[in-house]
């Protein structure tokens, strides 16, 4: 059969929910399109640009399925070494480079780009993610440590993991951002469930499929794509969900969300003014501190022998 011929086999995107892939239980979906200028969202996009793909417009249902898939990992991650949660995070930039010209085109339908600068941004992601993969078992030595302390006792600070975080992906960068805020949550030991861009969801559906076909456990990463304040404010009023990442919504939003989220004192990282985030610069390490915790340990130093010299 001549290729002139052929039918082409369009892609089904699905969500990630613990480690498996579902349609929306609501059966809803909602049309995405290429960037045009103007485009500021799922609604206004729609029948502005070429039509790509039908994505997965998720319930509360949805969200409510990733935070008992998400805590149900939670324990084996935050219980692995720091060491082989870099090894499974390094694995991942390996899985995203062999599959960079699938992100590279949908980078460049999702954000306007030309091939070559969409590679520039998908090169960066997955730098950024090895990046994050080197600090899993330095982090601890950078804010934890030993306390002085008056008296014969060891004082030991050591970061802990927060729990089940809530990560609104940006809404312009829909992969260096997503990356950028992805990363960090789970090298420090917590599970996400991350709300892709409402408007440029497919490089977030598509990463689900490299995290299924890496070392990451199912339920660490959960993927939705639909509407942010549908999806958020559940997730945001969730009483077990212990943080939530606040980038991928407005002020308005953002503000309703923080109070939602006060309810059970979840760890609310707040977003940066509009226009002035910048994914390609250092992202230091406050996205890797945000959702830790620190316990402190007491522990009498004792004495040796009859010298009473103390260790």
């Amino acid at each position: 059969m001549s290729e002139a011929n052929r039918l082409s086999v369009l892609k089904t995107y699905k969500l990630y929910v613990g480690g498996k892939f579902p349609r929306s239980e609501s059966g809803r979906v909602y049309e995405v399109t290429t960037a045009t200028s103007g485009a500021d969202g799922a609604d206004g996009a729609a029948g502005q640009g070429t039509w790509l793909a039908n994505a997965p417009l998720s319930s509360r249902k949805d969200a409510r399925d990733a935070v008992v898939a998400a805590r149900k990992a939670f324990g084996g991650w935050s219980g692995a070494t720091a060491y082989n949660r870099g090894q499974v995070l390094y694995r991942v930039a390996e899985m995203l480079e062999g599959r960079r010209g699938q992100f590279v085109r949908e980078v460049a339908d999702a954000e306007g780009l030309s091939k070559s600068k969409a590679a520039v941004v998908v090169d960066a992601a997955i730098d950024r993610w090895v990046w994050y993969a080197g600090w899993t078992d330095k982090i601890a030595q950078v804010v934890g440590g030993a306390n002085p302390v008056a008296g014969p006792f060891f004082n030991l600070s050591t970061p802990e993991p927060t729990g089940v975080v809530t990560v609104l992906a940006p809404q312009e960068s829909s992969f260096l951002g997503l990356v950028s805020v992805i990363a960090p949550v789970i090298a420090t030991g917590n599970t996400a469930v991350v709300v892709a861009s409402e408007r440029s969801p497919l490089p977030a559906l598509s990463l689900g499929e490299v995290l299924a076909t890496s070392d990451l456990p199912g339920g660490v990463v959960n993927i939705l794509s639909g509407r942010t304040a549908e999806i958020a404010a559940p997730l945001a009023a969730h009483q077990d969900v212990n943080g939530i990442d606040l980038t991928g919504a407005d002020d308005v939003l953002a503000k309703e969300l923080e109070i939602a989220a006060a309810d059970n004192l979840k760890r609310v990282l707040r977003p940066e003014r509009e226009g002035r985030a910048d994914w390609t610069t250092d992202p230091g390490t406050h996205r890797l501190t945000a959702f830790l915790e620190t316990k402190t340990v007491w522990h009498p130093t004792g004495s040796l022998g009859a010298s009473g010299s103390a260790y």
